[in-house]
């Protein structure tokens, strides 16, 4: 009764990527992605995921009609560094049906055990970076912001009747910015430790991105902790590819890099929360998606915060409560209300600590799982 089926075709993928909208029809939280750009990045256009291994999509048909979805892969860059035999899952949907879940779960699991692969872990991002990471698992009551994951709540019981565990789990904060800060408090902060500690914080050029790319990279190289098992830093194409997704919709103003005497010791990316324009499209940018996307595009409230690292020799100097603080100025500048601090590992102590010393609560829990196969 059950079928299936690798998808291969770009007309195959298309039907991988209309398939959401049977899934969430009657779900009004429900965000619709731009279809384009979701079909390109699982072509591979500018996807750092697929770059690093193989990949494959399988779809579910009961009684022939198209009910669930999976991509599973192998990042062999990943493996090679951390010495694992890890695959993944990515962009799991099904119908309410359990059956239906376990055999795309079955599909999967299968497909890494021909290729040596011992453990399974996900859903993660299907470009590694931090769009549709983790299994939403607390805070169903709204619409997710900019590339966050949402999905039934009953996905959770599939996840966990099959046996998958938590690996990590991720947070993500709310802040009102209107009403939530003192940031007469916050300058003051601020301005005492970019002086004692001689640093500044530059707004990205976004006329001069490869450059900036490169000073990203250097904060990278050095930030990020070795025992990360997942994350690794990512190489300067790798880079290229996510910022070249990212720089559409990229505000200036919302991508800082922390500099000190002319090198680079922190950089933090927000971009606004085009989810609130997306939601008016329906996934189609034609006919009339440019007008819409012209005048929903001023009506964004909101912006989410994906990244911020700091260099270890300036840590606890105040550099990330000061790239916070840069935020929120402009934000409120630009006309904001409200902003998303996410996603943020459990783990991740120091960054947590510092976007609750501002004032955000945590609101939304997305949860990576793994399972030993």
């Amino acid at each position: 009764m059950i079928e299936i089926v690798e998808i291969k075709t770009k007309s195959e993928i298309k039907k991988f990527v209309k398939l959401c909208y049977e899934i969430y029809k009657e779900d009004k939280y429900w965000v619709p992605p731009l279809e384009s750009d979701m079909i390109n990045t699982l072509l591979g256009h500018d996807n750092a995921l697929f770059m690093n291994g193989e990949h494959a999509f399988f779809m579910a048909y009961l009684n022939g009609k198209a009910v669930g979805r999976i991509c599973v892969g192998i990042n062999e860059t990943l493996n090679k560094k951390k010495n694992l035999k890890d695959g993944y899952i990515s962009l799991f949907e099904s119908i309410n049906n359990k059956e239906v879940a376990f055999s795309l779960f079955d599909k999967a699991v299968n497909w890494l055990k021909e290729r040596g692969i011992t453990v399974v872990k996900g859903p993660i991002s299907p470009t590694n970076g931090d769009d549709y990471k983790g299994l939403l698992v607390k805070g169903f009551n709204g619409s997710p912001v900019l590339m966050n994951s949402y999905n039934p709540e009953y996905y959770v019981n599939f996840f966990e009747e099959y046996g998958f565990v938590k690996h990590l789990d991720l947070y993500a904060y709310y802040q009102d910015i209107n009403s939530d800060l003192n940031l007469e408090k916050h300058q003051k902060i601020t301005n005492y430790a970019m002086k004692r500690y001689n640093f500044r914080i530059d707004n990205i050029n976004l006329k001069d991105i490869d450059n900036e790319i490169l000073d990203i990279k250097k904060i990278l190289d050095i930030a990020m902790p070795e025992d990360w098992e997942d994350l690794t830093p990512p190489t300067y194409e790798e880079l290229k590819a996510e910022a070249g997704q990212l720089i559409k919709m990229a505000d200036e103003e919302l991508i800082l890099i922390a500099r000190s005497e002319g090198q680079p010791i922190g950089f933090a990316i927000a971009l606004p929360d085009y989810n609130q324009v997306l939601k008016k499209l329906n996934g189609k940018l034609f006919p009339f998606g440019p007008l819409k996307y012209l005048w929903y595009k001023k009506k964004i409230d909101g912006f989410r915060i994906f990244i911020l690292f700091v260099i270890p020799k300036f840590r606890k100097k105040a550099v990330s409560s000061a790239m916070l603080y840069k935020f929120y100025e402009n934000a409120l500048k630009k006309g904001y209300k409200w902003a998303e601090g996410s996603t943020i590992g459990e783990t991740n102590i120091p960054m947590r600590l510092d976007i609750e010393k501002i004032g955000a609560n945590h609101y939304r829990t997305y949860r990576i799982y793994k399972k030993e196969i």
